[in-house]
């Protein structure tokens, strides 16, 4: 080989490859993009751009983010709240300070602006710790998750204006928080007070626009961002509620016929021909009967008065931002109005206390159920115990 050649060779191999620049700018450019991808996905879902008219305030959903703001593990304090028994609106407050446990019990509109504060930040440790638990539960106890459809969504009612998802639970003061929307979405046309609202007229179909109406990309857009509530209810409670309310109130003949003169044909030895055509005599025992009769929901579904909450909401495909609860009913009422930012607009009814359906009333009702059907019933409302965090009542003489 010639000089020539080896000296061009010897060029060759000592000259660094050059790297194209269109080629190391795109690199580049897909790097930074990645990093930009799983940087945003870290973050809260950015919301309030439904619409224009919105942009100008923070979401619900936003505002209950920004609240639950602090450090994991580190419990400042814990609150009770109740109504106190001489009717005051007051709320029972503790404080698990550093100098102690300091109780007071004061109405709202007497506190100091750092009392307040403290009350708002202890509901909202609260609440995230009822999410907490609901979605611990799910992971131990649901089954395999599904895609949802459009019948899972009936109950939820949408309010557009608000940014507001609520799915309704009959026996669990839907009455009410249906009366609260028709005045938020102007639906209740010049009544401003809820309970200006007939009882009757609140559950019309058609009145509130539910989320099953919607496409499959508004319903993923709204339950991305819309804040979504629920409120719950000891099961048993709740349960011996729809039948004092469906069996016994004379008034009731549509479901007095419709449920009750099946109940008393299947379940009721020798019945007389006047209650087979009325079934207007259901008793709680032959109510019970028709529930865990695998007969009963083989035939059709359960009417939504004793359907299991988490069969009407699917709170484990559906990720709830508030579960309130009828036990703190009108904090958590509320709390949700607070969120949206409209608690100075309505005000969420005060509850009856003079017929409600409580733990000892339900005891009583369950005392001449055996043991045998106390173990079914329970099996059959399992979940919703275990859901929503309540313990298996004392009265129950199965265990």
């Amino acid at each position: 080989m010639k000089a020539a050649d080896l000296g061009r060779l010897q060029k060759l191999r000592m000259r660094k490859p050059k790297v194209n620049p269109m080629v190391f700018a795109l690199c580049l450019g897909c790097f930074i993009m990645v990093i930009f991808y799983f940087n945003s996905s870290l973050k809260p879902e950015a919301v309030g751009e439904r619409n224009s008219s919105h942009k100008s305030r923070r979401s619900p959903l936003q505002t209950m983010f920004n609240g639950d703001q602090r450090k994991p593990g580190t419990t400042l304090y814990a609150v009770v709240v109740k109504t106190c028994r001489n009717g005051t609106s007051c709320m029972n407050l503790a404080l698990n300070l550093t100098d102690g446990c300091v109780l007071s019990c004061q109405t709202a509109a007497l506190m100091s602006p750092t009392t307040l504060k403290q009350v708002e930040s202890a509901l909202q440790a609260i609440h995230q710790g009822r999410r907490e638990l609901l979605e611990e539960a799910c992971r131990s106890y649901s089954r395999k998750r599904r895609v949802l459809i459009p019948e899972d969504l009936k109950h939820i009612i949408v309010d557009d204006k608000h940014g507001l998802l609520y799915c309704y639970v009959p026996k669990v003061a839907c009455t009410n928080w249906k009366r609260v929307l028709m005045v938020l979405t102007g639906v209740a046309g010049a009544h401003k007070d809820p309970l200006a609202i007939p009882a009757n007229e609140a559950h019309v179909p058609g009145n509130l626009r539910t989320l099953s109406e919607y496409s499959t990309s508004e319903i993923n857009q709204r339950l991305r961002s819309y804040l979504k509530f629920i409120f719950v209810r000891e099961p048993f409670e709740r349960l011996v509620s729809a039948y004092r309310n469906k069996f016994t109130r004379s008034y009731n003949t549509a479901f007095h016929k419709r449920y009750g003169t099946k109940i008393v044909q299947r379940h009721r030895p020798h019945p007389q021909p006047e209650a087979l055509e009325k079934g207007n005599d259901v008793s709680f025992e032959e109510f019970v009967y028709y529930l865990v009769d695998p007969a009963t929901q083989r035939e059709e579904p359960f009417n939504e008065h004793w359907e299991r909450v988490h069969s009407l909401c699917h709170p484990c495909l559906i990720h709830y931002d508030v579960v309130g609860k009828y036990e703190t009913l009108e904090q958590d009422s509320r709390y949700v109005l607070q969120l949206a930012g409209v608690d100075e607009q309505v005000s969420f009814p005060a509850s009856s206390k003079s017929t409600r359906t409580t733990g000892d009333m339900a005891a009583q009702f369950f005392q001449n159920i055996s043991p045998f059907y106390q173990k079914k019933l329970y099996n059959l409302y399992r979940m919703d115990f275990l859901l929503f965090n309540y313990s298996v009542p004392a009265y129950l003489k199965f265990r």
